[in-house]
């Protein structure tokens, strides 16, 4: 795989639209302005972008169609997609910039030549990965100590002690390794019904009258009323909360009080409310089945099996909460030998081979990572297209749906786009190039200067109706609808 024919937006949406069994004519609504390149790369980042973001927004259109029997265009700029997609590079708290990537980081060359990139953003994974080389924490010191270990030999031993690191692979390497070969033959994403429920707009309305056409749902946010609980963390998943918040979800952001975050969390929790709950505790149990009662969605970011172990499957949940739509988000997919290993949108975009070929395109001697977390960023996107999907799939159907998204998927699908030629004619944009895109608000973090949503609708603005606030600032209860 690794098409070179550059494949347009609208037929990038047209097939996953297709996939997920929703009408064509919807497609017609949307206006997609731009073109590549978007960003500094020979890999369509800016397709994967608008496309992303354009799939998100016509699902939750489509959902709001059926509910208030009325229609709207929306317009997804490129140029507006491919610098949402970059916005952890441009938010800054009381006008300061947030730095979140931690110095060590980074790809580093091994004794065998090979390279492997460590992930060292959380102080358990840089301890974890300095106590395995047994050297200090520099740079030059864990080149000194990976010139013992070759590449794949460092990556085994990593992943045996359940740390994220990967060994750079070129797509040749990729497509071969079983792994690569399990991607292969997945869609871009499933939408899969799992149990029954109640044909329903929201679950906490279950049973009542439904909005006439016309009537108030015209006016309301797009997905105004849908309850979401969302168990993510870093980019993936809270992009996708919070992109579900901007078409007027309820999002409620639930965070273990045993695990760390990322200053990301300021610019991602914009529209959410967010709570602490230990899953590991009864009473914390006995809350999440609590919130769950009136849910529509359950959005979890760990890896397959992690949360089922805590009594939170997919397949459980739903025999429990008929209607509900369950959500899962991971870095290598729920099949072959690493669906279990922790992943991030860098490691995969090194494993799957993306810093080889780029190098390649760039005429680079050193590996070279794409101008953006697009794996991440397209990923949150995605899910949130097979949330609205399954959404209204509900609403005319019943029945309870699991949703599943991976980085690997995601990855898989940048490379079907083609690639661009030229695509390294542009620089990275800086932060006084985007001034137009970029917005302050309010937050429990300070004045919080972040990028404004890309998609624009003809009736109901997007908008983020909460402001973003720190970790547990709220109560684990649901607003009164």
């Amino acid at each position: 795989m690794g098409s070179t024919t550059l494949r347009t937006s609208l037929e990038a949406i047209a097939l996953a639209w297709a996939e997920a069994g929703l009408p064509a004519e919807t497609l017609q609504q949307i206006r997609l302005p731009g073109a590549e390149p978007a960003l500094p790369s020979s890999f369509a980042v800016g397709t994967a972008a608008q496309a992303g973001i354009a799939l998100a927004a016509l699902a939750a259109l489509q959902y709001w169609q059926l509910r208030s029997g009325c229609r709207q265009e929306v317009s997804v700029g490129m140029r507006d997609a491919a610098i949402e997609c970059r916005s952890d590079h441009y938010f800054a708290i009381d006008g300061q910039p947030v730095e979140f990537h931690d110095p060590l980081t980074g790809l580093y060359r091994c004794g065998d030549g090979g390279w492997v990139r460590i992930h060292a953003n959380f102080e358990h994974h840089r301890e974890g990965a300095l106590k395995l080389l047994s050297c200090a924490a520099a740079r030059a010191e864990i080149t000194a100590a990976l010139d013992g270990h070759s590449a794949i030999g460092f990556e085994e031993q990593a992943a045996v002690a359940g740390l994220p690191v990967v060994a750079l692979r070129s797509f040749a390497q990729w497509d071969t390794h079983p792994q690569g070969l399990a991607m292969a033959g997945l869609p871009l994403l499933s939408i899969a019904r799992i149990g029954d429920g109640p044909a329903c707009w929201t679950r906490a309305a279950a049973g009542g009258p439904s909005v006439a056409p016309g009537g108030g749902a015209a006016a309301s946010p797009l997905l105004a009323g849908v309850r979401v609980l969302e168990l993510t963390r870093i980019l993936a998943g809270p992009v996708c909360g919070r992109t579900l918040a901007a078409y007027g979800a309820d999002v409620m952001l639930v965070n273990s009080p045993r695990l760390p975050n990322i200053d990301a969390i300021a610019d991602t929790s914009r529209g959410k409310l967010s709570t602490l709950i230990d899953l590991k505790d009864k009473t914390g149990c006995a809350t999440m089945y609590r919130l769950l009662n009136s849910a529509d969605v359950f959005l979890q970011g760990y890896r397959p099996d992690a949360i089922g172990g805590l009594g939170f499957g997919p397949e459980e949940l739903a025999g429990r909460y008929p209607g509900l739509v369950y959500a899962s988000l991971s870095a290598y997919g729920a099949q072959g030998p690493w669906r279990q290993r922790r992943g991030f949108d860098s490691l995969v975009q090194t494993a799957a081979g993306f810093n080889v070929a780029e190098a390649q395109a760039a005429g680079s001697a050193t590996p070279k990572p794409l101008p953006t977390q697009i794996l991440d960023h397209a990923s949150g996107y995605l899910l949130a297209f097979g949330i609205g999907a399954a959404l209204a799939k509900r609403a005319t159907e019943g029945g309870s749906w699991h949703v599943q998204v991976s980085l690997a998927q995601t990855a898989h699908w940048l490379r079907s786009l083609g690639r661009v030629c030229g695509g390294f004619s542009i620089a990275n944009p800086g932060r006084a190039d985007v001034a137009d895109l970029l917005e302050t608000s309010d937050s429990g973090f300070g004045a919080l200067t972040t990028v404004r949503h890309a998609a624009h609708f003809s009736r109901t603005p997007a908008a983020w109706r909460l402001p973003s606030m720190p970790i547990g600032a709220h109560p684990a209860a649901w607003r009164a609808i």
